[in-house]
């Protein structure tokens, strides 16, 4: 494999250009930055962009007369004939056309809303009015096929698990870490955000659910900027978060500066019950609270033209706890036979460190790119649970369990892009190791001090080691036609040791991961591309670790060593029309797909995780977006689907059976400025199937008022979610044994008021180069 990928690196530069055309773009004497330089010659093509400096270097294949046309914002501005021979200086002097007007009305072009490459889907927040004024989340929330959900996390197209990458490159940070970075954002410097539903060979063959790319605006101005967002949340109890965005540009140095600070408490219950000959009622009235402080500073140096350095650290801590009242009534045959209720204290405190360097470097005619970068990530979480147990006779049983979790990955790539006119050929290779040390204490009272419990406690080690290895070709054979095509090959190694048990696993397996893509533009108002990609799903580290989380005397849960991934097959058919309508016909292929598994032994609880199901799923996802009277934005999505499940090894239950899933988003401007908008926003979810498990009705009313002031240097927002109270998880979990009803609220319902204030040179972008470190997202 590595012979072969040197070999097709060592060859390509042979097929190289011979002359170039190079220069400076200026428009009214300013430099020109991110014009397309365009020059044909007998129908062929090739195309050059001005840096932020104006200039460009356009490579060509031969000697002769070209005509030279440059693009900017869309529009042609400029369009002369050039004679090549060997190399050619050519400035070129252009002025932007003026927008013409006819009887007071003025007519400008305009991106389309929606626009389909052969491997995302772009949604330009740019030409949205509904996404401006918001945070980076609430902007994620306008996109089509993404759902943002407080418990839940980000998902495309009902698949949770997403990756959020900010101009290509994977923001190293996950649960509300993640959220609260996101709010940091400010729609405002968001060009598109891209939803890449079947991620090319360039990214982790992890997880099934794909990637989301926000690409912020792009610019050349220097100087400050920055922004204030302050936000208060209530639900049943208040909650704050501050966020505060500086960034400086000067004509070599880029660099950025986060703070954020959240605190937030809620109101929070479930239920859960079990019927079959051993029967269980259990429900938890829960006091969530918690709070979080963390920093993000980016700095990105131009060594010289063709090379760049930079540096991320993100550093982030915070507690979370609960307190909990749990009652569970145990049954035999239907016959009721004891109560055990527990009040527990959740106390955790948490610690994340990222750090994230990258060197890039062109070089060669066709400015080739090497890209090397390094990443570490620790996370070392520390939490004690205290809760009392009460039986029915009055025993008490007084227990503390301590435990630490120790998360280290460090991993290391190199990538290499060849943009050759034959084909844009990538090419790279990753090394990963994860470690985690863990240890948890099962501790009784007895006689007013605490004795540890060998059997209930653990002390467990894990060491994980990835090597990768990808190879892709992108082109572009017309105007109407592209294609994209990869092989990524992962090798992995695995050891858990249950040091008290004596329990050890050992694991090794390589796996190819192939990726295709086919596009084809008929015209302008059509566009229709097919992909296939296969991905794995490897688990998470809590799912792996054997050692138990207890939230009685008689129930816990635990992971499971023995865990294997599963592998995932995705099809994808889809049709753009007018860059207003967007369909996509999905079929998805599980095998060996694990999930978390209840069993009830008398009054014994255990929740664990188990390889345990083969799944095919089919599905229809469609969205418009539109604006109606000028005033009216409107974003509508649909996903319908069927899946069928064989289950084998567990008690759960094989099942098939059809999901519903439909998103209304309205925005209505009240002035002809649009500096006054009303939200108008409802989500809703059918009775519908996944795996062995059968939703009930789910829905989420949010309405709203946005304002802009100070010429749009302060916005304000207020907005009220789920009006109705109809955001109740509520469902059946089917088992050969029984049945298990669950009636779960999350405090959803609540009134959200933020004020933003930016200042300085709106135009300067930060340094919000990220990295790709998929990896942190098992840490979990």
């Amino acid at each position: 494999m590595k012979k072969t990928l040197f070999a097709v690196i060592m060859l390509v530069p042979v097929l190289g250009f011979s002359q170039r055309i190079t220069g400076k773009v200026s428009n009214e004497g300013q430099a020109a930055s991110y014009v397309e330089i365009v020059a044909v010659k007998d129908q062929k093509k090739q195309t050059a962009i001005s840096d932020e400096k104006g200039n460009y270097s356009l490579k060509l294949l031969e000697d002769g007369n070209y005509n030279i046309r440059l693009i900017l914002d869309g529009e042609e501005v400029s369009n002369r004939d050039v004679t090549v021979k060997g190399d050619v200086k050519q400035d070129f002097f252009i002025i932007k056309k003026k927008e013409k007007q006819i009887e007071g009305v003025t007519l400008t072009a305009r991106k389309k809303l929606i626009e389909r490459k052969a491997d995302r889907l772009i949604f330009n927040v740019a030409n949205s009015v509904a996404s401006q004024g918001m945070d980076g989340a609430e902007a994620m929330a306008t996109t089509p096929l993404l759902k943002v959900d407080d418990n839940s996390g980000i998902s495309i197209a009902g698949k949770n698990g997403v990756a959020v990458m900010i101009n290509e490159r994977i923001v190293n940070l996950s649960g509300s870490e993640l959220v609260a970075y996101l709010k940091s954002l400010r729609s405002e410097n968001i060009e598109k955000i891209e939803v890449i539903t079947a991620p090319p060979a360039k990214y982790e063959a992890q997880g099934n659910s794909g990637l989301i790319n926000i690409v912020l605006k792009k610019n050349q101005n220097l100087g400050w900027n920055g922004s204030l967002t302050t936000t208060l949340q209530q639900q049943t109890y208040t909650g704050t978060s501050n966020s505060v965005t500086v960034n400086y540009q000067s004509e070599k140095l880029r660099s950025s500066l986060k703070l954020r600070q959240q605190k937030n408490e809620k109101h929070s219950y479930e239920n859960y019950r079990i019927e079959g000959a051993d029967g269980l009622r259990s429900s938890d009235d829960r006091r969530d609270f918690g709070d979080g402080a963390g920093a993000n500073v980016s700095i990105d140096y131009q060594l010289s033209p063709k090379s760049k350095i930079g540096l991320i650290y993100d550093y982030g801590s915070g507690h979370s706890n609960m307190d909990v009242m749990n009652r569970s009534d145990y049954f035999q045959n239907g016959n009721y036979t004891n109560t055990l209720s527990t009040s527990a204290e959740h106390r955790a405190k948490n610690i994340q460190q990222t750090v994230s360097a990258y060197y890039d470097m062109k070089f060669g005619k066709l400015d080739h790119q090497l890209s090397i970068t390094g990443n570490y990530f620790s996370n070392s979480p520390r939490t004690t649970i205290d809760f009392i147990t009460t039986e029915n006779s009055g025993q008490e049983f007084i227990v503390r369990s301590p435990s630490t979790v120790d998360y280290t990955i460090y991993s290391g790539q190199a990538d290499l892009t060849l943009p050759y006119q034959f084909a844009k050929t990538e090419a790279g290779v990753k090394f990963t190791n994860f470690d985690n040390d863990s240890e948890i204490s099962y501790q009784n009272l007895d006689n007013g001090n605490y004795v540890t419990d060998p059997v209930k406690s653990n002390v467990f080690q894990y060491n994980e080691k990835n090597y990768a290895a990808y190879l892709s070709f992108e082109k572009s054979f017309s105007e109407k036609w592209s294609a994209k095509a990869g092989l990524r090959y992962e090798y992995s190694t695995v050891i858990g040791n249950s040091l008290t048990s004596g329990q050890q696993s050992q694991n090794s397996y390589g796996k190819f991961f192939p990726t295709a893509y086919v596009s084809y533009k008929s015209d302008e108002n059509n566009t229709f591309s097919l992909n296939y990609s296969k991905r794995i799903n490897r688990p998470g580290f809590r799912a792996i670790n054997p050692y138990r989380w207890y939230i009685n005397v008689n129930s816990y849960f635990t992971g499971n060593p023995f865990l294997q991934p599963s592998v995932n097959h995705n099809f994808e058919f889809s049709y753009v029309y007018q860059g207003k309508l967007s369909a996509s016909a999905y079929f998805q292929r599980t095998l060996e797909g694990f999930g978390q598994i209840v069993n009830l032994d008398g009054e014994n609880r255990l929740s664990t995780f188990a390889n345990y199901y083969n799944q095919n799923s089919v599905g229809l996802t469609l969205n418009y977006s539109d604006t109606f009277f000028k005033f009216w934005e409107a974003n509508y999505t649909a996903d319908i689907s069927y899946m069928k499940t064989d289950v084998f090894a567990t008690d759960a239950a094989s099942r098939k059976g059809s999901a519903y899933e439909f998103n209304f988003q309205n925005n209505l401007s009240l002035n002809t400025n649009k500096t006054v908008q009303i939200i108008l926003n409802y989500w809703m979810r059918l009775p519908s199937d996944s795996g062995n498990v059968r939703w009930d009705y789910l829905g989420n009313f949010t309405t709203g008022l946005k304002m802009s002031l100070m010429e749009k240097n302060l916005q304000i927002n207020m907005m009220v979610s789920d009006i109705f109270k109809q955001s109740k998880s509520l469902g059946q979990i089917y088992y050969t044994t029984g049945t298990h009803f669950f009636n779960n609220y999350y405090d959803a319902r609540r009134l959200t008021l933020s004020a933003t204030y930016t200042f300085g040179n709106k135009k300067v972008k930060g340094a919000e180069r990220n990295i790709k470190f998929e990896e942190k997202y098992r840490a979990n």
